[in-house]
């Protein structure tokens, strides 16, 4: 038989290559034996390829996770706290003569600071002992403020939109409901809820803390707080604890007298602005309220169902709203305030974080 030169070549290379790897031990431990057998190429591996392991699953890469909002009080079903996107800005009062209301309507013990109850309607006669409103009137007319002020519930109720700001001058209890009508008796009440809804400014000043009580809205108001009951009206020291346009150029410490609230509940979600130095109040508290010996804050701000709000629980002495400014901390808790209310209108920039 004969055959083509280039198969008796290849023959020939492969012998040559399995006496070759036989003579480098090829097939002595057991490896497969070359002779007699062609030899197949073998195809390289691929390089460097990863591998995953049987037993592992990978984890697909996830979203960042947001953080948490708690805007939403679900208990007052309104969006409240320090964060601005709780309020509604509408320019509802763009066109709004700065222009406040003072209310001191009140159903239940009223102060003596409060004087005489005043006549029905819109800025009826003051009574000469009707200081706190009169302290008022003169110390926001001095920062070229309109203020109109009323004891009538119907009033409120009906020209509640006329104002950047209602000041809530411990009017106290039921102060919002009209039991002289037979229809629509929370008529205010609805009033000041739409009026927070459409960016307005609330300011509650010490017994506004003993208004409303049956009112879970009104509470959420406050911020999450009411009045519980005070001790002795004595003496106590005042500390700013927040950086604020309300506490601008306020001493951060300053002598004062008042009765000092205790609170339940406690502020929640608000902006803190000033507190009571605990150690200098003798006694602490009257009981049975325990008091509020870590913090008891005095002052506060936040933004509630569209509007802002800004809150203090002082202003129990006549001697605090004086023009002769003779009160211990008169000079003080009257800048204060003045402010507060200038940053509730958004005159100034309101509850900065």
């Amino acid at each position: 038989m004969k055959y083509s030169r280039s198969f008796l070549f290849g023959l020939a290379s492969t012998a040559a290559l399995a006496l070759a790897v036989t003579a480098c031990g090829g097939g002595s431990d057991g490896g497969p034996s070359f002779a007699g057998f062609p030899i197949q190429p073998v195809a390289p591996a691929a390089p460097n390829q990863p591998t995953t392991p049987t037993d592992e699953v990978p984890v697909p890469p996830t979203d960042p996770v947001a953080e948490a909002d708690d805007s939403f009080d679900t208990y007052y079903n309104v969006c409240r706290g320090t964060n601005p996107k709780c309020y509604n800005n509408w320019g509802a009062f763009d066109t709004t003569p700065n222009r406040v209301l003072v209310y001191s309507r009140t159903a239940g013990p009223r102060h003596a600071v409060l004087g005489t109850p005043m006549g029905a309607g819109l800025n009826p006669t003051m009574n000469p002992d009707n200081i706190m409103q009169a302290g008022l009137v003169r110390m926001l007319s001095a920062e070229g403020i309109t203020v109109d002020w009323t004891e009538d519930v119907a009033v409120l109720g009906s020209r509640i939109n006329n104002y950047k700001a209602i000041i809530f001058a411990s009017s106290n209890r039921d102060t919002l409901w009209n039991g002289a009508v037979t229809t629509s008796q929370d008529a205010a009440r609805t009033a000041l809820r739409n009026y927070m809804r459409r960016g307005g400014g609330f300011v509650g000043l010490h017994n506004a803390f003993g208004a409303e009580y049956n009112w879970p809205y009104y509470e959420g108001l406050l911020g999450n707080a009411n009045f519980y009951n005070h001790g002795p009206n004595r003496a106590g020291d005042v500390e700013i604890v927040s950086d604020d346009p309300s506490t601008k150029d306020v001493p951060k410490r300053f002598s004062f007298q008042d009765e000092w609230y205790n609170l339940t509940p406690f502020p929640t979600k608000v902006k803190f602005l000033a507190k009571v130095d605990t150690s200098t109040l003798k006694p602490l508290t009257s009981a049975p309220h325990p008091g509020h010996a870590d913090f008891h804050p005095v002052a506060w701000c936040q933004y509630y169902d569209g509007g802002r709000a800004w809150l203090t629980t002082l202003g129990h002495n006549a001697h605090s709203f004086t023009a002769d400014l003779s009160g211990v901390g008169a000079i003080e808790f009257q800048k204060l305030v003045v402010q507060g209310v200038k940053s509730a209108m958004g005159l100034t920039p309101f509850c900065t974080e």
